[in-house]
């Protein structure tokens, strides 16, 4: 009875509610912004906040950014619908974080100044760098963005009870949900144009308290439910996800055995080990995750505050596990698939059916499924406020600032730049996640962890690390990685040739996984190694300022 009233459409009351609501959080989301224009005065405070952040304040940010509808929406519903084979993306993107603590983040706070640009240009020529770097910049953004908008109309269409065959406001399904990505595409360009930095971190300080504060809800109820029963969760799960003993174990989603078929089986275990390595380098290489080293003051702040962000992180991912197997008990994986093919409404409807089995009837599963669902478009908004920002950022210092202007452009030219760019990514933005709903939000990030590992990730280790590194290199490494990756997501399932594919009825696919990182991350190595040794370019003086720079943060800005 709880499973199937989850999954009914919502009354009345719940969208008046869950409207409420949003409009509530948009309202303070919307005063933070004013707020902080207000604050912006310079460069450095729309780029990095000013510098004012403490370890704590940014580790919180890069939690908001980090733990985005992937990590909510997604997540949970991979793990409701695949059960064991879900959580690989919840290990994956926590172990990822050892990756850019260890390699990354007290080096590069120390080396730039705005943009991931500022460290690989810092010893090399400014112009085909910096315009490599922008292009990447744009490219990875733009694929972790379809994730979030395709998010939140999945969300709108079961807030407001829109599923196949029904209407809200003389609207069908897809028209809601081609609305709400349009209307969130919106307040993200407002939020990034008007707010900058500093507006936009303190947005993902409040969206990450109220995501940690609703996840820990929703567990503890899912738990009370089972009287703290792990092994009654699991058994329920197990058995109204109607795949048996099978959910529980791996080899249900990913490395699965297809008997009679070697090829095919071999092909599904090196997938996942392509999207394992692609988790666990991307994160290293994001743009908007990058930048966040940038707004604290000192590299012991850096270090402190990605320290904070695995704590946050490592706990909610920890969470999920609650939330993935709760809904695929208490909802049932038919109800999840029915409201939404890819699993992405499964936390939300988990919050309705705890919501009528703990505060009584509808209106108690409507009331929380009003709080959660608003927690989760906090979520998405906070997350494309801050990659249109690091985007916007790279096209306005990196390119037009250094390339175009070849640095001659004045901080207000810039920060004009910044804005007129995140209408345009936001726009661009808009247009593709319209194409892509079909795709679970989860498995999007991963493509975009494939991009950044790909394409970002070389340039920058090489760039830290190698001494004999130089512009040709961080150009090939730059362009041969990225360039590798998105062919290979073009010409895979992910695009054309299956059923969930964001074109379905075309057929192109040639390449058999559905993550590219396997070949497309040592390729970038790779091109970055043959572009350096065929140049004879090299400076050793700026070399050795960087890495002074790099280790001791002196002379950083």
């Amino acid at each position: 009875m709880t499973a199937l009233l989850a999954a009914e459409a919502t009354n009345g009351t719940a969208r008046t509610l869950t409207i409420t609501l949003f409009l509530i959080f948009v309202a303070v989301t919307l005063a933070i912004t004013v707020w902080a224009s207000r604050q912006t005065k310079s460069a450095a405070d729309f780029y990095a906040g000013g510098r004012s952040f403490s370890g704590f304040q940014n580790g919180m940010a890069i939690g908001g950014d980090y733990m985005s509808a992937a990590s909510f929406l997604g997540i949970a519903g991979i793990i409701a619908l695949y059960g064991y084979d879900g959580f690989l993306y919840s290990i994956g993107f926590l172990v990822a974080w050892l990756v850019a603590l260890l390699l990354v983040a007290e080096l590069l706070r120390n080396s730039g100044k705005y943009t991931m640009a500022d460290v690989l240009a810092f010893r090399m020529r400014q112009r085909p760098v910096r315009t490599a770097a922008a292009v990447s910049t744009i490219t990875v953004s733009i694929f972790y963005l379809l994730a979030q908008m395709v998010g939140a109309g999945a969300l709108v269409a079961l807030l407001l009870g829109i599923r196949p065959g029904t209407t809200f406001l003389g609207m069908d399904a897809d028209t809601a949900k081609i609305a709400t990505i349009i209307l969130v595409g919106a307040l993200m360009i407002i939020y990034v144009t008007v707010g900058g930095m500093k507006g936009t971190t303190y947005v993902q300080i409040v969206k990450a308290f109220l995501l940690m504060s609703g996840a820990l809800v929703m567990t503890l109820l899912v738990l009370a439910h089972y009287k703290f029963n792990l092994s009654a969760l699991l058994g329920d799960a197990a058995a109204a996800s109607g795949k048996g003993d099978a959910f529980l174990e791996p080899g249900l989603r990913y490395g699965v055995e297809v008997a009679g078929d070697a090829t095919k089986t071999f092909y599904n275990k090196v997938d996942l080990l392509s999207l394992g390595i692609a988790l666990v380098l991307g994160t290293a290489g994001l743009p908007h995750i990058l930048i966040r080293f940038y707004t604290v003051p000192t590299a012991k702040a850096a270090r402190k505050s990605v320290l904070w962000a695995i704590g946050i992180i490592g706990a909610f991912y920890l969470l999920t596990l609650a939330l993935g197997f709760g809904a695929a008990a208490l909802v049932g994986s038919k109800a999840i698939t029915d409201q939404d093919k890819a699993g992405n409404t499964a936390a939300p409807q988990l919050a309705q059916a705890l919501g009528v089995d703990f505060f009584g009837g509808e209106l108690g599963g409507a009331a929380l499924l009003a709080v959660i669902a608003a927690v989760a478009f906090a979520t998405i908004l906070a997350v494309v406020a801050g990659l249109t920002l690091a985007s916007s950022s790279s096209l306005a210092h990196d390119f037009y600032a250094n390339v175009i202007k070849r640095g001659d452009a004045s901080e207000r030219q810039e920060v004009r730049v910044a804005r007129i760019s995140a209408f345009v990514i936001g726009a661009v933005s808009i247009v593709l996640s319209i194409f892509a709903q079909n795709l679970n939000v989860a498995f999007l990030v991963a493509l975009a962890f494939a991009v950044a590992a790909s394409g970002n990730l070389p340039a920058i280790l090489y760039s830290l690390f190698w001494r004999r590194f130089n512009t040709s290199g961080a150009v090939w490494a730059i362009y041969g990685g990225l360039l590798s990756a998105v062919l290979l997501v073009f010409f895979s399932p992910v695009v054309s040739g299956a059923p969930t594919s964001m074109f379905p009825d075309s057929n192109w696919q040639w390449f058999p996984l559905s993550n590219p990182g396997i070949l497309s991350i040592p390729f970038g190595f790779l091109c970055g190694w043959i572009g350096t040794l065929i140049s004879k370019e090299t400076d050793e003086e700026k070399y050795a300022e960087l890495e002074v720079r790099a280790l001791t943060g002196a002379g950083a800005h």
